[in-house]
């Protein structure tokens, strides 16, 4: 039997600086801003070109996985309005006390420490909150900034073999970077 994460109604989050909130419908141009990147298209499984019909069928999609209890998208910003970048949790319906974490960071406010600051927020709201015993990060080898980011917010590489996924015609070679609770 598989539970599924309990997600406050209106889920806000603020600490070390930033204030993590749900998407918007008026944040579909800068969600077409933010995800319409060569290094986000690169990384992440997201549709190139990200317009704002793909904002729209992206923002729908995340509405659907968050009432059904298998993933959470937050917009990251230091004010609760200007969205930056995003974090999400995913798969925490699973049922045996882990999700995996993500994230993006919109170029021109790389170098900030979004990142790692949005990663630290919402891998405490997972343990805290939804009760997750482990998060995790998926992360490949050549991606020295995701690597930085792990290890600045306290995440540990696992001994675990790298999984292989086939996204947009290439192979990527996942690294499990893991972050066990309280």
């Amino acid at each position: 039997m598989t539970t599924r994460p309990v997600f406050p109604s209106a889920v806000r989050l603020s600490g070390h600086g930033l204030v993590l909130r749900e998407w918007t419908d008026d944040d579909l141009p800068v969600m077409a801003e933010l995800f319409d990147d060569t290094d986000v298209a690169y990384r992440t499984p997201l549709v190139t070109p990200f317009d704002l019909a793909a904002a729209h069928d992206y923002l729908l999609r995340a509405r659907r996985s968050r009432d059904a209890g298998e993933r959470l998208h937050l917009a990251v910003t230091t004010d609760g309005h200007q969205a930056m970048g995003e974090v999400l949790l995913s798969g925490g319906g699973r049922g045996d006390g882990t999700a995996s974490l993500g994230y993006t960071v919109g170029a021109a406010y790389r170098g900030r420490r979004l990142a790692v600051r949005a990663v630290q927020v919402l891998t405490d709201f997972a343990h805290e909150v939804v009760g997750l015993s482990q998060v995790f990060l998926e992360i490949e080898p050549d991606n020295e900034p995701s690597v930085r980011v792990a290890r600045a917010a306290g995440f540990i590489l696992s001994d675990a073999p790298p999984s292989l996924v086939e996204d947009k015609g290439r192979t990527l070679s996942l690294f499990t970077w893991t972050h066990s609770g309280p």
